[in-house]
């Protein structure tokens, strides 16, 4: 933080004891180690500090008692050393020693060689502690924040305990000094895992600002841990931003910053205020819309200096005000005004202002009150997107087209992302390519314009054509008629260019296996035709595009019946024959067999056409979610719902549960739910209706059938709890007894939801449960499914309740059962260099985040069992991460609605001890400790 005007900036008035005699008999330091030049050789320079180390050790061990100028020297020079890279194993005492001093620059000499050489494992750490506490009670300024600044630069969990009463004490004293009680917040602050702050640094209107900008600081950083316990800072800071954005520059003329009023903490402020939603109370949320009303209008007003210092701070309290609007989402009119300020920025000289602006209005544009406002922007923002000379803010204008694309500008949009693409930077081509199919397939009215745009994409950027590109086109193309022909027509056409990109041929020989009977009639694009312009890219491509051109060929045979001789002699080949890749061979020797000997009926059947694809959602977004990296999620997801869609639509990681019930006609143990065959757990007792308050009642709608039986099941208190293998698999049989059998498929979607529900949504505090109506009456031996869709809102611990409900034999039956949807059902793979998780991993170093448990293996230690069930408890395995070959190691993130919580995790197994040590780091304790316990029951 910046001094304000008056304060203090040194101890330039301040006696020097040091070496030789100054003015005003003034001593000073003159004298350091005359270390080699950097010029002379690195054996001279070692020889000199070691030369100078047994000089200094002397002294140290002398019979001759050294004074405190000679220690402050002599320590002096160890530190030097020690920051030329050189390794100190003594002097640490007579440091400690130097904290006793009355001197200020010996206890300073003191206290940063502390900072700088002794860690928290230290025998001196108890002498170290002793002293700083002296320091603190000796109620010296200058002392006092010396043993502060030490605390917050050591910064162990040990002297965070040691100090834990002394130094929220100091920051509230009355008489504590203003910078005291800065460098205590801030203290506090580098020492915030282990006290909880008090706001009375916010509360006392005559607090000085420089003290409330330090206080802000700490109260940030714990309300983002625990924010309900600091819900009362709101008012706080709203009503001290109040003071600052209506006072003149000079009124606050000390903390002034070219003509901008407490810049620092205004930022501050505002960050605060975005940990938490709008403010409740109306005369609160009223003064606050005011103040963000007023920064502005003020930024509509001429500058007061030309300065850039002065546009910087004005600037940096605007963009902060205009986050906390994207934040709270819920003001029309501030949203618009600051669409319409961001636009200024867009044409502004400054790079950095148009970069700024084009990242704020892509939050923007996902607001249903300010989408239009952003949309108005278009013609400036294509314009950023084909003259801007910096690589940054030219992919900055395409996320926001991205973000800003709706039906009625699709098409230009796309067009326009098109043509950039051809002259795009080649490190974001491929996020183009995602971004224009992603476009494409969900704003196609014309699924003809569908077909055009990813055949264009292939043909002006192949090599950046994932695989999920165009599988998805043949996806769409298989499941709707009425693109059939077009699309089969059209890449017939685009296969005759001359030079055909290999991903072409592939999406062409698919779709001309399957559908191209219908462009056959036309003599141009004939059956032979078809084959010989196939065949003629067949030399070209690889081993996967040539096996997949021989599943054609033989499409052909069951389609074009005149192209078999053809088709056969290219497969007797010896090219095809005795190829050296197994997988062509195979394919060839296969179909020739197969065209040759089964008959024309079994030929049609075994090639019968593919049939549609089921829905699901495109994994190219999901894709284009790992390319832009964690956190990235909220800038692609659209956060604009139809009105139609259901309210859980567009959540992260939402998974799918397919409940099925089958009821028994006769008592049948080993009736087998879904095809799975997995062995039935024991039967479990159900629960009484009612029995805990997080049921989702599923089979309740209607009146209750009646089966036939007199049957009666027993009830029990307690619901069963799900088997610990649905942990790692989504699919199996819930629950069975001689009744009915309870089976559960999940899959997980993300941004899926159903276009209508009935039902009603399940009240679980941290889950959104929708529902649909099941069928009145179920009869023996018939199944039933129970979709539903479930949404994390939150983190959590316990599992939802399925309640079930019946009649049988006219008497009622209940049953409760624990639904398998554990927090690691929303995992998100990711995938992490050796570097940036070792990054990662240090920083979620606190105890806190880490769970570890050290158990025995319960199961025979299989490398690929144990990486099969890594993988289904949904983290992404990281190879060459790990020193140790044997040990696994993963990540990912945590996906709900408020917040995503990523995870490290590393798995080294002892086959010698048959034992697993498992250590789990997260950003929330609660979670660690969860995930911990749920995977080291697989093993």
């Amino acid at each position: 933080e910046l001094p304000g005007r008056g304060q203090s900036g040194g101890h330039s008035g301040r006696r020097k004891e040091g070496g030789s005699q100054g003015p005003a008999g003034v001593r000073t330091l003159t004298t350091r180690p005359a270390f080699p030049s950097p010029g002379k050789s690195k054996e001279a320079e070692i020889k000199r500090i070691n030369k100078e180390l047994a000089n200094i050790r002397s002294k140290f061990k002398g019979d001759k008692a050294l004074d405190g100028y000679s220690k402050k020297k002599y320590v002096c020079k160890l530190l030097f050393i020690f920051l030329l890279g050189h390794d100190i194993d003594f002097g640490h005492m007579e440091a400690v020693n130097l904290l006793s001093s009355n001197k200020y620059t010996e206890k300073q000499i003191g206290y940063l060689f502390i900072s700088v050489l002794v860690n928290s494992n230290s025998e001196l750490i108890r002498l170290i502690n002793n002293a700083i506490k002296n320091d603190l009670a000796s109620r010296n300024p200058t002392f006092m924040c010396l043993a502060l600044h030490c605390i917050a630069n050591v910064g162990s969990r040990e002297m965070g305990e040691a100090f834990a009463a002394d130094i929220p004490r100091i920051l509230v004293a009355g008489d504590s000094m203003d910078s005291v009680k800065q460098s205590a917040a801030l203290c506090l602050l580098r020492l915030s895992s282990t006290w909880r702050a008090r706001t009375s640094a916010l509360t006392c209107p005559s607090a000085p600002q420089g003290v409330v900008t330090a206080a802000v600081s700490l109260i940030t950083c714990l309300c983002k841990k625990n924010p309900d316990d600091f819900k009362t800072c709101i008012s706080l800071a709203v009503s001290r931003l109040s003071r600052i954005v209506s006072s003149a520059s000079t009124d606050l003329q000390d903390y002034t910053y070219y003509f901008v009023p407490a810049p620092w903490l205004s930022v501050k402020l505002l960050r605060l205020l975005q940990c938490y939603p709008p403010p409740e109370d109306a005369a609160v949320k009223g003064r606050l819309v005011e103040c963000l009303e007023t920064v502005l209008n003020k930024a509509q007003e001429p500058p007061k200096s030309k300065k850039v210092q002065h546009s910087n701070a004005k600037n940096a309290i605007l963009f902060e005000t205009i986050s906390l609007i994207i934040h709270y989402d819920s003001e029309p009119n501030l949203l618009v005004r600051a669409c319409n300020q961001l636009g200024q920025f867009l044409q502004h000289r400054e790079t950095n202002l148009r970069y700024l602006a084009l990242e704020s209005m892509c939050t923007l544009a996902s607001s249903e009150f300010s989408h239009e406002a952003v949309k108005t922007h278009i013609d400036t923002v294509i314009n950023a997107l084909k003259t801007e000379r910096d690589v940054s803010v030219r992919q900055r204008a395409a996320d926001l087209l991205y973000a800003m694309c709706d039906r009625s500008n699709a098409k230009q949009i796309v067009s326009e992302m098109l043509r950039y693409l051809e002259t795009a930077d080649y490190a974001i081509r491929e996020e183009i390519v995602l971004k224009v199919a992603i476009l494409a397939e969900k704003y196609a009215v014309d699924y003809s314009w569908y077909v055009d745009t990813i055949l264009n994409l292939i043909r002006i950027a192949g090599d950046y054509v994932s695989e999920e590109v165009w599988y998805r086109v043949l996806q769409i193309v298989t499941n709707r008629d009425d693109v059939q022909g077009y699309a089969a027509k059209t890449v017939f056409e685009a296969l005759q260019a001359p030079a055909c990109h290999e991903n072409m041929v592939k999406v062409g020989g698919y779709i001309l296996g399957e559908f191209g009977n219908l462009i056959a009639g036309d003599p141009r694009s004939s059956p032979p035709v078809q084959f010989s312009l196939l065949h003629s890219k067949f030399h070209l491509c690889s081993v996967a595009t040539r096996a997949l051109l021989l599943s054609t060929y033989i499409k052909f045979i069951n389609l074009f019946p005149e192209t078999k001789a053809t088709i056969q002699g290219v497969l007797r080949a010896g090219s095809q024959l005795r190829n050296a890749d197994v997988e062509l061979q195979q394919r060839a020797v296969e179909y020739l067999t197969l065209s040759s000997v089964a008959s024309t009926d079994v030929l049609a059947t075994v090639l019968e056409e593919m049939p549609p694809f089921p829905e699901r959602e495109s994994s190219i977004l999901a894709k284009l979610k790992r390319k832009k990296g964690p956190g990235a999620g909220s800038a692609l997801d659209d956060g604009r719902r139809d009105p139609s869609s259901p309210p859980g639509r567009g959540g992260r990681g939402s998974p799918v549960l397919i409940v099925t019930c089958l009821l028994q006609s006769t008592p049948s143990p080993s009736a087998d739910l879904l095809g799975l065959r997995a062995a039935p757990p024991p039967a479990a007792p159900p629960a009484p209706s009612g029995a805990g308050n997080l049921l989702v009642d599923v089979f309740s709608d209607g009146p209750a059938a009646q089966p036939a039986g007199p049957r009666q099941a027993p009830c029990h208190p307690e619901p069963p709890a799900a088997p610990p293998r649905f942990v790692c698999k989504n699919n199996g049989v819930l629950f069975e007894n001689q009744l009915l059998q309870i089976g559960v498929k999940s899959e997980f979607r993300q941004n899926l939801g159903f276009r209508t529900i009935r039902g009603s949504m399940a009240k679980v505090p941290r889950l959104a449960v929708q529902t649909k109506r099941v069928a009145a009456q179920v009869d023996g031996g018939a199944q039933v499914q129970q979709v539903l869709n479930i949404e994390c809102l939150r983190d959590f611990l316990t599992p939802p309740l399925l309640s079930v409900r019946f009649r049988y034999g006219g008497a009622p039956q209940s049953l409760t059962l624990k639904l398998p949807v554990t927090i690691n059902k929303f995992f998100q793979p990711t995938e992490m260099a050796a570097q940036d998780f070792f990054q990662r991993w240090k920083q979620l170093s606190l105890p806190q985040q880490e769970a570890q448990k050290i158990f025995k293996a319960n199961h025979p230690m299989d490398a690929e069992v144990t990486k099969a069930k890594l993988l289904g408890f949904g983290s992404a395995l990281l190879d060459n991460v790990d020193p140790n070959p044997e040990n696994f190691v993963g990540a990912g993130i945590i996906q709900t609605k408020a917040l995503q919580v990523g995870c490290l995790l590393r798995l080294e197994p002892n086959a010698q001890a048959q034992m697993y040590r498992l250590t789990l780091r997260t950003s929330k304790e609660p979670v660690s400790r969860h995930l911990c316990e749920l995977l080291a029951q697989q093993f």
